[in-house]
């Protein structure tokens, strides 16, 4: 006798559930917090198990975006409408991204939270990471195979030397090892295979750090509340609410109207994607959501395996309309508004052009802070109106992620369905409310 299988409807295999509820036990906690001392147990602690559960992301980032987009680019081969594919994702990533930051470009310039804020010019102080087009155009040349990079900053004790990841380099030498193995081919036939292999590893190490996601809610979000609370966005409000209200109108208006012209549910990709958003919100990780995001696409929304393979992987390293359309837009109007610096039409159109061309610049990663001092160096406006946005950036980075996220997947379905390979039987489907596979 074959033993039944467990009711979807239980607690602990809803996955959804399980971070909505470390969400407000996470708010419950910031509240708490917040009256008591900074270096009280339950701030550090927060703290702490927030910045644990990204650092397990973030160390799975270079093997992940590697082994991705190489078996992305091998998928490839089993498409015979690959070229069309690529141009098409390419197309729909632009014209998304020119709605988005044509959306924060009016909402901006009605709201104009720069001459609404109550934010101290004493915190206009120019970020540390800054973005340019140079360092842009250089970032794109690997320096290493792996896209390593050392800094070496000076401190009170002594020079500290840190090491990070470019993940646009780790892209760049991806799509080459990938396009190289393919034209080798038998002899690039093993190596693909290992590839293979190691993505299947990598996934595998992920999928256990996603289990942990409810977890790392409580932390990242409660430490959230504790430190930002409502006095930061007080201070900040006409621009928090500028960039969610943008936020609202892409993800509530612009894509379900992407949707239902190309005669799509727009509330059936919700109910199918949202595992990934919701993710996406609490993580701040585009990257660290895709393996979820992939998952969405291909077994519920009926996206195929081969081309979701490839979309999803490019679309988490490049694809932000809410960090690099959105944002920037109105980020760049609130930093004219508050030093009172014109902008004429040819500044707006810079705006346009940045968001559009330099999404990648983002990479994917927790922060839009790269892509805004860009699109400030473009304009001439001084890097120092980035500083007086940092006090919010983690709440505002939750939301800009949520909607990357959503249109990461809203153009591998469309892009499907206007090529023909969208299996629309399992995107009507109601979702079974089984839970996400984990691990599968």
């Amino acid at each position: 006798m074959v033993a039944s299988a467990r009711p979807a409807s239980r607690f602990f295999d809803r996955f959804g559930l399980q971070v909505l509820v470390g969400m407000l036990l996470g708010l419950v906690l910031g509240l708490v917090a917040r009256g008591m001392p900074a270096g009280s147990w339950l701030v550090v602690g927060l703290d702490t198990t927030g910045s644990i559960f990204i650092q397990l992301l973030k160390v799975l980032v270079p093997p992940l975006v590697f082994t991705a987009i190489v078996a992305s680019i091998a998928n490839l081969r089993s498409l015979n409408n690959a070229g069309r594919l690529v141009a098409q994702t390419l197309l729909w990533f632009a014209l998304t991204a020119l709605v988005a930051v044509s959306i924060g470009l009016v909402l901006g310039t009605i709201l104009q939270p720069g001459l609404r804020g109550g934010v101290d010019a004493a915190a206009a102080v120019a970020p540390r990471e800054v973005g340019t087009w140079l360092d842009f155009l250089k970032g794109l040349v690997p320096a290493n195979w792996l896209g390593l990079g050392v800094s070496t900053a000076l401190a009170d004790g002594g020079a500290t030397t840190t090491l990070s990841f470019n993940v646009l380099q780790i892209v760049v030498i991806s799509i080459l090892v990938g396009v190289a193995a393919l034209r080798t081919g038998a002899a690039g036939e093993p190596f693909l295979a290992f590839n293979q292999s190691a993505l299947a590893i990598v996934r595998k190490l992920l999928w256990w750090v996603i289990r942990l996601t409810p977890i790392g809610t409580i932390g990242l979000f409660g430490r959230a509340v504790a430190l930002y609370g409502w006095d930061s966005l007080a201070r900040l409000g006409w621009f928090a609410a500028a960039v969610y209200i943008g936020l609202a109108l892409v993800i509530a208006v612009v894509y379900p109207t992407i949707l239902a012209l190309h005669g799509l549910n727009p509330l059936r990709f919700f109910e199918k994607a949202w595992p990934a958003i919701q993710l996406g919100f609490v993580s701040r990780s585009s990257i660290g959501t895709m393996p979820v995001t992939e998952a969405v696409t291909e077994r519920g929304l009926g996206v195929p395996r081969g081309y979701a393979a490839f979309a999803i992987p490019l679309a988490a390293t490049t694809k932000m309309d809410g960090c690099a359309a959105i944002y920037p837009a109105i980020a760049a109007l609130f930093v004219a508004q508050y030093f009172g610096l014109p902008l004429g039409v040819t500044d707006y159109f810079l705006i346009v052009f940045v968001s559009v061309v330099g999404s990648a610049a983002t990479a994917g990663l927790t922060g839009a802070i790269v892509m805004l001092t860009l699109t400030l160096t473009t304009l001439g406006l001084p890097l120092e109106g980035a500083g007086l946005l940092l006090a919010i950036d983690p709440i505002l980075d939750m939301g800009r992620t949520a909607v990357n996220v959503a249109g990461q997947a809203v153009v591998a379905t469309v892009v499907a369905k206007r090529e023909g390979i969208l299996d629309e039987a399992a995107y009507a489907a109601a979702p079974d409310g089984a839970p996400l596979a984990l691990g599968a």
